[in-house]
């Protein structure tokens, strides 16, 4: 006989609701609960307080009996053969369905920032340049080929994206976000979201929420920020990506805001995420969140207050193990309930409760989780984000045949190409004794390749021009410049680098910098002396050739800043969303004005931009109305132009940003071809938080701003909103259509 939770054609809540009334306190419990199998390998500290909490973790035998709710890091802890992995994956689902009496299997997650974080994946680029690409279309692809290679070996769940805004560079997790713009992270970050669970693989938003705004930029520290910068600039990626992306998981910072951490925040997890968003997944700790309650941000005298209170604002899920949600736990029985709710729900819309269901096991063949299709995805990425910064001299692209001095300890480092969540640098790094498991050319190998004709020195004494990489060396807590827990005092280059630009400057050979970095340098210390710069965030396996590819041409230079970058290493933070007294000039001495731009970046060829048409510059402040304009590349090779649309806000109620974006689009041309770009603007997207708290959108004069950088206006488009003041709620309107015609 088949029950009802097992009946597929039941929906999923209801057949949740079903098994969950057959359930015991201790069944219900263990479905909030996790085993990290291999979490206390010697040596492979992937996560903060790994080994101090991995002893004290409910082992997988003590709660076989019970069920289980998720298994984590089953690829990503150490490093094993992917055929392996699924078997073994297979092998440990089938011991956990026999264990528990309504033989329910467990969600399998993993991280896959980077792409799938196991050994022999392909390695993509890091999200800052997915920013760069300005192109969600080709990060919703990468997404989907990234989901599909982690469901094929039995994974369920992927922890990513991360949709924190930028707001001060000196954070160490600034490679992991998408760039400091919340528009620009919320439609790129929705892209891999729909392309995730389009192929099937639960997405998790991290960190929700605040993290990135911590205070000196220190990872875990607190934020300081009111209720309006929380709901204008941090929290709009996360219902973007809810709304339209259509993610099924959110886990909650590490941080605390004005002195709640965000784990035993209902406000946040409960009253916004589940009441005004109508937000149905579930909520899963990040690691060790739940424990920090007590010994980090001390709201808790011991594991039950800490587990109490998690649960009561609205975590779901303990990762990565169980030591507060844990079988005899005395917790409230209508919390419990809620969260086990939403676990089952979610493992049957996975198919994990249907009768017949197997764990996804290969029998020993082969996986590929490197195909060729899959590098061809980090190849286009790569390329796509690569930023031509500055060309003043005409320098780029080379010719081969040129005697090119190579300096900098990166151009021969794998790591100038990997961020910290890319397996070779988060778990490899304790494996020395194994290879990265993919092909990952340095940047002298690429250049070697890209110029055969060349003669590469090693300093600029005899040469032609000087190529000078500069940049990270990504790592985990102190083991790298870049990355979790690697914050730093200020945006000067690590490692004595500047010192080098300044000795390569003096030799009066032509230099390029070429910056591979995981966050914005300090680079106006050479602005007008380096005769070029190339800037590219941790571009993955596929990014020497990528950015070889821009030196020689090959590749037409079409990324754009998602982050400043800026003059000096102090003055932070800075960004470009700044009402007019957060700019240059009296009363202050220091000048936060960046060396290049957000938006910024150039090409090998020239647009001619059009004058916009205006179908209705004045509108109700509930209609739209859309601008047309024509870009042609009046140059003699083909590139592609990134057609910025931001919003100027003259008088507000409250200070506001001078410009923020509000859509963009890229625009492919050959030489001498044109296109006509069509924005569709929605009065919504001028809606903003007011004194009150409310978002509104208000009557008044407005402008568009038609740009190719936050600072490089091309045309102005006056706009008059008409109408009352008008309430802009959940259902607002989040996005500018722009289409190339």
């Amino acid at each position: 006989m088949v029950e009802p939770w097992q009946d597929t054609t039941l929906p999923a809540h209801t057949r949740a609701a079903d098994l969950l009334a057959r359930m015991t306190t201790e069944e219900k419990t263990a479905q909030l609960a996790s085993v990290w199998i291999g979490a206390d390998t010697d040596g492979a500290d992937v996560a903060p307080g790994q080994h101090t909490y991995a002893s004290r973790s409910a082992a997988l035998e003590a709660l076989l009996p019970y069920g289980l709710g998720h298994l984590t890091r089953p690829f990503g802890t150490v490093p094993v053969d992917p055929a392996e992995g699924a078997e073994r994956l297979a092998g440990l689902q089938r011991a956990i369905r026999a264990g528990n009496r309504f033989a329910l299997p467990a969600i399998a997650h993993e991280e896959c920032l980077t792409g799938f974080t196991a050994w022999q994946a392909t390695v993509f680029p890091t999200p800052l340049a997915w920013g760069a690409t300005f192109d969600p279309d080709l990060v919703g692809e990468m997404a989907r080929g990234i989901g599909a290679s982690m469901r094929s070996v039995g994974v369920h769940q992927g922890l990513a994206p991360v949709l924190d805004v930028v707001r001060d560079a000196r954070w160490g997790r600034t490679e992991e976000a998408i760039g400091e713009d919340p528009y620009l992270v919320g439609t790129v970050g929705s892209a891999y979201v729909k392309g995730l669970e389009a192929a099937g693989i639960v997405a998790t938003l991290k960190h929700f929420a605040a993290y990135s705004a911590s205070r000196a930029a220190r990872n875990h520290a607190p934020a300081s920020i009111g209720p309006r910068e929380l709901a204008d600039v941090i929290l709009p990626p996360f219902e973007m990506a809810i709304r339209e992306g259509g993610a099924r998981s959110v886990m909650p910072a590490y941080n605390d805001i004005d002195g709640l951490p965000a784990h035993a925040h209902p406000q946040l997890l409960t009253q916004l995420l589940r009441e005004e968003w109508e937000f149905t997944g579930t909520v899963v700790s990040d690691y060790f969140g739940v424990s920090l309650l007590e010994e980090a941000h001390k709201v808790a005298d011991g594991e039950d207050a800490a587990a109490r209170l998690a649960l009561a604002a609205g975590v779901d899920v303990e990762l990565p193990a169980a030591r507060c949600y844990t079988p005899g736990r005395p917790l409230d029985q209508a919390d419990l309930d809620r969260a086990v709710l939403r676990v089952l729900t979610q493992k049957c819309e996975l198919g994990l409760l249907d009768p017949g269901w197997e764990p996804e096991g290969t029998g020993g063949a082969p996986v590929d989780l490197d195909p060729p299709h899959l590098r061809d995805l980090a190849r286009r990425v790569a390329e796509e984000s690569v930023v031509l910064l500055a060309n003043d001299t005409g320098v780029l692209p080379l010719d081969d045949g040129l005697r090119i001095a190579l300096v900098g300890p990166l151009a021969e480092e794998q790591a100038a190409m990997l961020g910290c969540y890319t397996f070779p640098r988060h778990v490899g790094v304790h494996h020395p004794e194994l290879p990265a498991g993919v092909e990952v050319p340095t940047l002298a190998e690429s250049l070697r390749a890209a110029f055969p004709g060349s003669e590469f020195l090693a300093g600029p004494d005899g040469a032609d021009v000087v190529l000078a990489v500069v940049g990270d060396r990504s790592g985990l807590f102190g083991r790298g410049s870049s990355g979790e827990g690697c914050d730093a005092e200020d945006l000067q280059l690590p490692y004595g680098q500047a010192e080098m630009l300044d000795e390569v400057a003096a030799s009066g050979v032509p230099f390029v910098i070429v910056a591979l970095s995981g966050r914005p340098y300090a680079l106006g210390r050479w602005a007008g002396r380096a005769a070029a710069v190339v800037q590219a965030f941790f571009p993955g396996q596929e990014g020497g050739p990528a950015v070889a590819g821009v030196l020689s041409g090959r590749v037409e230079p079409s990324g754009r800043l998602p982050v400043s970058v800026p003059r000096g290493p102090g003055g932070q933070p800075a960004s470009y969303l700044a009402p007019p007294l957060g700019m240059n000039g009296f009363p202050s001495t220091v000048d936060p004005t960046p060396l290049y731009p957000f938006g910024h970046g150039l090409s090998y060829t020239s647009f001619e931009w059009g004058v916009p048409q205006c179908e209705a510059p004045e509108l109700p402040t509930d209609g739209e109305t859309t601008i047309r304009l024509t870009v042609r590349n009046n140059g003699e090779r083909p590139g592609t132009e990134v057609v910025q649309l931001y919003l100027h806000d003259p008088v507000g109620t409250v200070a506001r940003p001078e410009v923020r974006l509000v859509g963009y689009v890229r625009v492919p041309l050959e030489a001498g071809a044109e296109a006509e770009v069509h924005a569709t603007f929605p009065a919504d997207l001028a809606a903003y938080t007011g004194a009150d708290g409310r978002r509104v959108v208000e009557p008044g004069a407005l402008e568009l701003r038609v740009a190719s950088s936050s600072a490089r206006v091309h045309h102005t488009v006056p706009l008059a909103l008409t109408g009352p003041v008008r309430e802009a709620g959940p259902g607002r309107r989040l996005r500018c259509e722009l289409r190339v015609k």
